[in-house]
């Protein structure tokens, strides 16, 4: 079986979090609502690449985001790609009413309560991925 190792961050801004809704541009899960993602190149320590992404993805800085928790890695099975799983390192960040400028690997975000994560329509396991942070 392959796997591929990535991070997850979720972004909390007064008890809100932030969703992000993945663009028709990037390779796998169009469509769907994620937090900020990214793939660990190399032997990269996975808070750094957390860290790149967010400001990448959602443009907000290191100086702006703090760390609150972060969990240990899970695999997931990829339903898009057999014989496939992903190893994912989450990560909660709060940050404080930031401005958020999307790349083009988002279409759209939203500021949501935890609980309203259900009536999305995400990208594998991200429920049990941030349950892993709170």
């Amino acid at each position: 079986m392959r796997s591929t190792k990535i991070v997850t961050s979720f972004i909390r801004n007064n008890d809100k979090l932030l969703l992000l809704k993945r663009s028709d541009k990037v390779k796998s899960m169009k469509g769907l609502w994620a937090g900020v993602s990214g793939i660990i190149e190399n032997n990269e320590e996975p808070l750094k690449r957390a860290k790149i992404e967010i400001f990448e993805e959602v443009g907000i800085a290191e100086d702006k985001i703090k760390l609150v928790k972060s969990a240990e890695g899970m695999k997931v099975h990829s339903p898009q790609y057999e014989n496939h799983e992903w190893e994912i390192y989450p990560f909660l960040f709060e940050a404080e009413n930031p401005t958020v400028k999307l790349n083009w690997e988002n279409s759209q975000y939203e500021w949501i309560n935890i609980e309203e994560l259900e009536k999305y329509e995400t990208v594998p396991s991200l429920q049990k991925v941030l349950f892993n942070l709170l």
